[in-house]
């Protein structure tokens, strides 16, 4: 008896130690167990207290006068599936006649305690089916990403959501995109992250960074094109039009527009053009927007009317063609002036930081999701790097993306340096860089002298 004493007094001393210092580990050797106990014994209650059950039908009271049997008791959503996950568990209910997905979603809170999970999320997946996501510790406190991702063209994983769910950056899904935040709020790690999972990809990095080119020239050996003032910047992005109407021209002799070609194969942007004659997709990374839109004299209000114009046209067009923008910035509002407002509306996918102010907020989601504003400004600021995501659907997530050091992004954009494509319109704002250092090999002591 006393060596069992000892034993269990071990083992509830690892588990605690393990809670505290690995909630991830604790959770995959003693949580989730304990978590899918109290999910299977305590479901009927907490779904009746929770107000998610509903009275038995009219035809089953019936059969119970009938038969003289007792009053049926009320119904909860039937489990389809209850699936244990790396960071929590995932419950497929399948709602009664009368439930709604809403009823759902605005019990989470009382879920997340009557369940002892960290947190519960709700999504519809179609009708009378709703999924419970939970997660058992706090998952973007220390953010690990899983070993296996489900990449693709164009789709990569940025960051972990709330629920444990990878989040990825799909262009062909969501072609522009707008980021947000104050200084040290984390964008610049969020960009590395896009820049290492492009670089691995067939694509063309395009960077616009007027802060002298300290965040994207770094990763120099990986762009196609890089641009560190707004002179630069101009005529780069007078560039990129071109080479968008090059591209259109392009789709334009292959679109196979005849009586013998089935619709499906008229080609209508670059993803519908044979692999041979298809052109590279462009990514274009504006590092601090703000930069571009200010002015002092009025030389620079032309050139920033100049550069905000081809911004808009990109955003507006260049999807066809195979041009997906990537603005960051402090702010994004009316005051930088005209068109700013026109481009921020073709800016589908939403992430704001850490923000200073409400209005900063209002920016990104007050157009597409109002519910994610207060989200978006209750972020600490010791927890640089959460964020918000949101789209034009209305649905929004808190996100953090792994910390990303700037040499890891300079060594990871090295690595695939080769992939780098050459496009002939933007030749000219190709960054010069060294060719890289050779491997050292050490000679051994054995080694013969050389003459």
């Amino acid at each position: 008896m006393t060596w069992f004493t000892v034993a269990l007094v071990l083992v509830v001393a690892a588990a605690g130690l393990l809670r505290w210092r690995r909630p991830a580990w604790f959770w995959l050797s003693f949580g989730v167990t304990l978590a899918t106990l109290r999910v299977a014994f305590r479901y009927a209650s907490v779904m009746d207290a929770c107000g998610l059950t509903v009275p038995p039908s009219r035809w089953r009271l019936t059969l119970a006068r009938t038969t003289n049997r007792p009053v049926p008791e009320s119904r909860a959503p039937r489990i389809l599936r209850l699936r244990a996950t790396r960071t929590g568990l995932v419950l497929r209910l399948k709602l009664r006649p009368g439930q709604d997905a809403f009823d759902v979603s605005a019990a989470t809170d009382r879920l997340r305690h009557s369940f002892g999970m960290y947190g519960v999320t709700s999504r519809e997946l179609r009708s009378g089916v709703v999924e419970l996501r939970m997660t058992g510790y706090d998952v973007l406190k220390r953010v690990q990403m899983p070993a296996k991702t489900g990449s693709a063209p164009m789709r990569i994983p940025v960051s972990l959501r709330e629920d444990g769910a990878v989040h990825y950056r799909d262009y062909r899904t969501v072609p522009h995109g707008l980021t947000l935040g104050a200084t040290e709020s984390g964008k610049s790690v969020y960009q590395r992250n896009l820049v290492a999972g492009l670089a691995a990809q067939d694509v063309a990095l395009v960077g616009i960074d007027c802060k002298q080119g300290v965040e994207l020239f770094p990763l120099a050996r990986r762009f196609s094109a890089l641009a560190d003032n707004p002179d630069t910047a101009l005529d780069l992005l007078d560039a990129l039009v071109s080479h968008m109407e090059d591209v259109y021209q392009l789709i334009r002799a292959q679109q196979r527009v005849s009586v013998n070609v089935p619709d499906a194969e008229i080609a209508a942007d670059i993803w519908d053009l044979p692999d041979d004659l298809r052109p590279v997709p462009v990514v274009v990374l504006v590092d601090e927007v703000a930069e571009l839109a200010l002015f002092a004299t009025k030389d620079e209000e032309k050139r920033r009317d100049r550069i905000i114009t081809a911004l808009v046209r990109l955003a507006q067009l260049g999807r066809a063609a195979g041009i997906y923008l990537e603005i960051c910035g402090q702010r994004f509002g009316s005051e930088l002036g005209k068109g700013i407002t026109m481009l921020r509306a073709q800016l589908t996918g939403r992430t704001a930081h850490r923000v200073n102010d409400e209005s900063s907020a209002n920016m990104a989601f007050g157009d597409i999701a109002p519910d994610a504003v207060l989200a978006a400004i209750q972020i600490p600021t010791e927890t640089p790097g959460i964020a918000v995501t949101g789209d034009s659907t209305g649905g929004w997530a808190r996100i953090r993306a792994p910390h990303t050091s700037l040499r890891q992004a300079v060594n990871i954009c090295n690595r695939y340096a080769d992939r780098t494509p050459d496009l002939p319109a933007l030749a000219p704002f190709r960054p010069a860089v060294a060719p890289l250092p050779s491997a050292c090999v050490p000679l051994s002591k054995t080694a013969p002298a050389t003459a």
